[in-house]
């Protein structure tokens, strides 16, 4: 065999001989195992991350706004992930736990009510068992992929429409119904509503997402180049994206709040993103 096959299946380097990694395409979906998530490729660009100051709903800590780019496509998932994954790892005995779905159903409903180190332990099983990296998204990615190369209040413009998410009443915290959204109290089998331009689902509403950052109060000296955030309160990463419960202005693209990684509720969930 060429010595330089060797080196190549060996290791993958850039320069001389080696085999070069191919970039995903986007658009592109692919699922790595049979219970692993689907994921969709997002492409690569530069957004403005955070809310103008006029955006109704505004809060201080999604400012200032900032410009974001991302030099390479990435993959994260098309849904939250939902309650057949997770179980298919407890089954595996890999995720210890089975997580409560307070009487709504399993199946393709999103996985809630699992603390940090539950979906950690989701994360760990997905990468030994697919031989890729797989983490929760960061600050940055989760909020261009959400966008789908918006800038409105929503990916579907900048008032609510209970026809795009699953979304709580005007005044916090009570399920409502109207249009297609018909959950009332509880979260909707993933992908029940349209997605967004990257053909991602649910980004908003439905479930809260945990996300990998730190939390800051503001998005001062924070990364340009859409990589986590590891400064500041590490024991309560960012939660983004609002629940079936959350007040409309709760659940637009750039708001974002703290959770402790301990607490655990039956509105928060998680999304996954899968290094190359």
């Amino acid at each position: 065999m060429p010595r330089c096959l060797l080196i190549s299946l060996a290791l993958l380097f850039l320069g001389g001989c080696a085999v070069q990694p191919s970039l995903p395409v986007a658009g592109e979906e692919f699922r790595d195992c049979e219970d692993c998530p689907v994921m969709r490729v997002v492409p690569a660009g530069t957004f403005v991350m955070g809310s103008p100051p006029a955006e109704p709903g505004r809060l201080d800590h999604e400012g200032p706004q900032h410009t974001v780019t991302f030099a390479r496509p990435f993959a994260i998932g098309k849904f939250e992930v939902t309650f057949a994954e997770y179980d298919a790892c407890h089954r595996a005995g890999a995720c210890q736990d089975r997580v409560p779905d307070f009487g709504w159903g399993r199946g393709r409903r999103p996985v809630i009510a699992l603390d940090y180190n539950q979906m950690n332990a989701y994360l760990y099983w997905l990468t030994w068992l697919t031989g890729h990296l797989y983490r929760l998204p960061s600050e940055a990615e989760w909020e261009y992929a959400a966008r789908g190369g918006t800038d409105t209040a929503y990916y579907w413009g900048d008032e609510p429409d209970p026809d795009f998410a699953n979304f709580g009443a005007p005044q916090c915290c009570a399920g409502a119904a109207a249009g297609r959204d018909i959950w009332m109290d509880q979260t909707a089998p993933a992908g029940s509503f349209p997605p967004n331009a990257f053909g991602l689902y649910d980004m908003l509403g439905n479930a809260s997402e945990r996300v990998r950052d730190c939390w800051n109060p503001s998005y001062a000296g924070a990364p340009a180049d859409g990589s986590e955030w590891r400064d500041g309160d590490c024991a309560a990463p960012g939660l983004r994206g609002g629940s079936w419960i959350s007040s409309p202005e709760l659940m637009r693209a750039a708001e974002r709040d703290a959770f402790h990684g301990y607490y655990r509720a039956n509105v928060v969930g998680f999304r996954v993103v899968r290094e190359f």
